[in-house]
């Protein structure tokens, strides 16, 4: 089993925001999840095309979170890596690839170590290479602490073998083709590991400081029961509203700023909610009914038979249509799907969506779509 450190750097986003919530979280269970899975295998595929161990891919392939996509996903990935290292080898001829290898920081936070996807250490510019299979949410390498912890571990470990100037640390999220880049001067890291992240972590080792609500509670394991976000989510968004009947755009922004933290939040209170009724758990005013369904049928092969028995003209009874993009895709593979009708399919325009600035995607205007109208505006995932 894999060992976690108490400050991971996978969490540091948290921690760093928040100190105490590092000993809040691990009063509360931290249960896998299907995406997990399925990017501890992505990672482990990415891992065994680097290192072309042909007995860890016929294993991997045996596995059922395996699939077409996946492999393409990561061969560009190796692609990448690779191209990354002969780049560095021209200009240091001893340049190395390092796979999967511990980073240990604890010389700044207290037993922290965690583990770079793959690190190439070369004189000048030393890289740091993080696989994000996930596709929920695109991740930026700007100012990330998560990168910025593997680099002072891969610095610890290298810097006097190799002559280091700045480390560049990127994204690789290859289903959202997002491919993210920052770089940073070492005195620059090394200040900021100083002044920030040792006094910080200190905090958080010891469970101290102040709890401090915001975005970064989005993967806290104590959200549903944390005070602190509670009182934020529930405090008004602009304490000192104007005089008026209506908002003003000032107060509508501000609400949209938290909007996707409040929903969340509220989504995470409700299950935590709903689990203990399930448990047993009487909530005064509350009770557990039974939901709404639909009718299915029992046996859908009999009832196809019983109907056809009973003289209904089987094309009454069957649809026959054509399978999804998607479904085609995996069962044919990619590739050879796109050669033979990747002509044939188009990608009609989205409909608008309102999100935040920063956002990659071009702004839209009324005339990238003369047949919009608003109804087909949506107002999704504002963070």
């Amino acid at each position: 089993m894999a060992q976690h450190a108490t400050l991971g750097a996978s969490s540091s986003a948290k921690w760093l925001n928040c100190p105490p919530s590092a000993r809040l979280e691990a009063q509360f269970e931290n249960p896998t999840s299907i995406y997990a899975e399925e990017g501890s295998l992505a990672h482990e595929l990415g891992e065994a095309l680097l290192r072309r161990d042909a007995n860890a891919l016929k294993k991997i392939m045996g596995n059922a979170w395996y699939n077409s996509d996946m492999q393409q996903h990561c061969e560009d990935y190796r692609d990448f890596v690779l191209e990354l290292l002969n780049e560095a080898k021209a200009i240091t001829s001893d340049a190395v690839l390092l796979l999967e290898q511990r980073l240990d920081y604890s010389l700044w936070v207290e037993g922290g170590f965690g583990t770079g996807d793959a690190v190439i250490v070369a004189d000048g510019v030393m890289r740091i290479i993080d696989l994000k299979y996930g596709q929920g949410v695109e991740v930026s390498a700007e100012s990330n602490t998560q990168m910025m912890l593997y680099a002072l571990g891969a610095l610890n470990s290298f810097e006097m073998l190799y002559d280091i100037k700045s480390i560049i640390m990127t994204i690789y999220q290859p289903r959202l083709r997002n491919y993210s880049s920052y770089e940073m001067s070492v005195i620059d890291l090394l200040t900021w590991a100083n002044d920030v992240l040792a006094p910080t972590a200190k905090l958080a080792y010891e469970g101290i400081g102040e709890f401090k609500a915001g975005n970064h509670c989005r993967f806290c394991r104590a959200k549903h029961l944390c005070k602190a976000l509670a009182e934020y989510n529930l405090e008004p968004t602009e304490p000192e509203m104007k005089p008026s009947e209506l908002l003003n755009d000032e107060e509508i922004i501000n609400i949209l700023n938290r909007a996707d933290s409040i929903k969340k939040w509220l989504s995470s209170v409700e299950e935590y909610a709903f689990a203990e009724a399930l448990n047993g758990k009487k909530w005064e005013g509350y009770k557990l009914v039974e939901g709404r369904s639909n009718r299915t049928y029992s046996d859908p092969d009999k009832v196809a038979d019983t109907l056809i028995n009973a003289g209904i003209d089987q094309a009454l009874i069957y649809e026959k249509k054509i399978k999804t993009i998607t479904a085609l895709e995996k069962d044919l593979g990619k590739k050879p799907f796109n050669e033979i009708v990747g002509d044939l399919i188009i990608k009609p325009a989205g409909k608008p969506t309102l999100v935040v600035e920063s956002d990659k995607r071009s702004e839209w205007s009324p005339a990238d779509n003369a047949a919009s109208d608003f109804e087909n505006t949506d107002v999704t995932s504002i963070n």
